[in-house]
């Protein structure tokens, strides 16, 4: 008999063990932001976004390895200006800011005084600065004045992990209300601005409340408002204005999507074992490992996501319409592809697909608007004489 003991069974690997091989031995998980999550958000049918985020894969790493990088962002005139605004809104104790959040959100209230409440943040790494932005947030709830909080730290439980966001401001009202401030440095025109801004402000602050609501629930008296307040430059000045935001259906848009991603292991359950991530791998191994991720690519991706300019040369390449655009996507119904569209088009289509009947008919229409306009007799048009002068 032999005196080695029976060799125990294979340990099962873990989901932390599984993300770690998805990433790499030795790449670190790259932590989520405000950002990453409100463009998960943006385009919630993604599964390659949303296992690539919840795993911690650096996408930026993973593009430049597949030779496609993505070249976007602030630049760096931007980030000087909008450091600028932000510090001049913030100044004098937030004084102007609060005089914003009052007069917009809150007017019932007692105006804030000078002596407004701005508690210290400051503390060693993030889990202490979110454990002391939860205190202030206690003793500002519990103290019932103005209290504004510079750049709290909020943490969020995210694929299983704590995501550590940093909102701008958030302002504690006399009523226990809580409100997140978010400060752009795109202007608003006219108590307007770009909506595809507002937009990503909207779904960034979404974020932001997610987080706050889990703090929230831990304290008496505490609320969330679902309205955050939008500050931003007053027409072509430096001056600072403000609009209100109702960011109700960003939050839940927000709020699923995070859910899909805390079941982040049945994404990667399905993946071929031994599949990863890892940029040290050859290009060809690593395209070959994120086409095993389904992905919904759209031209607003090349705005928000690393991976985009590989996205969109394999739609391409595919012959996909998302590379159209969503609402193109959508008007297509069954066809997916350029080629079906085309061949809808020319009448080789089924005919008993209601939208193959409508390019068809919507082709013979242009078909014959082209004839008409070739067949009718063109107008001439007597030159103008010079002028004399």
């Amino acid at each position: 008999m032999s005196s080695y003991p029976p060799s125990s069974p294979t340990q099962p690997t873990t989901l932390r063990q599984r993300l770690a091989g998805l990433r790499g031995p030795a790449v670190q998980p790259r932590p989520l932001d405000a950002r990453a999550l409100a463009a998960l958000a943006a385009n919630p049918g993604c599964g390659r976004r949303a296992l690539l985020d919840g795993a911690g894969v650096d996408k930026n790493a993973l593009a430049t390895a597949l030779g496609s990088p993505a070249a976007f962002g602030q630049s760096q005139f931007a980030i000087v200006r909008g450091n600028s605004f932000e510090a001049k809104v913030k100044g004098d104790g937030g004084a102007e800011l609060l005089r914003l959040v009052h007069g917009h959100l809150d007017p019932a209230a007692e105006p804030p005084g000078p002596g407004a409440r701005v508690p210290d943040l400051t503390a060693a790494g993030p889990e202490g600065r979110a454990a002391r932005t939860a205190l202030a947030l206690r003793e500002a709830t519990a103290a019932k004045d103005w209290t504004l909080l510079d750049h709290p730290m909020l943490a969020l439980e995210v694929a299983g992990s704590p995501a550590y966001l940093e909102p701008d401001a958030v302002v504690v009202h006399p009523d226990g209300r809580w409100t997140v401030v978010e400060i752009k440095s795109f202007p608003m025109i006219d108590a307007a601005a770009d909506a595809a801004k507002v937009g990503a402000a909207a779904r960034q602050a979404a974020v932001y409340v997610l987080a706050l609501e889990r703090t929230a629930e831990k304290l008496a008296g505490a609320e969330v408002g679902h309205t955050v307040l939008l500050v931003c430059p007053k027409d072509f000045s430096n001056l600072p204005t403000a609009a209100p935001v109702d960011i109700r259906r960003e939050r839940a848009v927000t709020r699923r999507q995070l859910e899909r991603l805390t079941r982040v292991e049945e994404l990667a359950a399905a993946l071929p074992e031994g599949l990863t991530f890892d940029p040290e791998r050859t290009a060809e191994e690593l395209a070959e490992a994120v086409s095993a991720v389904d992905a919904a690519y759209a031209p607003e991706c090349l705005a928000a996501c690393e991976l985009a300019f590989h996205c969109r040369e394999r739609a391409r390449a595919a012959d996909e319409v998302t590379a159209l655009g969503r609402s193109v996507r959508g008007e297509l119904g069954a066809l997916t592809t350029v080629e079906e569209a085309l061949a809808a088009a020319s009448g080789a289509g089924c005919a008993e697909d209601p939208t193959a009947a409508a390019l068809h008919r919507a082709a013979r229409l242009r078909a014959e608007a082209l004839e008409l306009a070739a067949a009718r007799p063109r107008r001439h048009v007597p030159e103008s004489p010079e002028c004399p002068c």
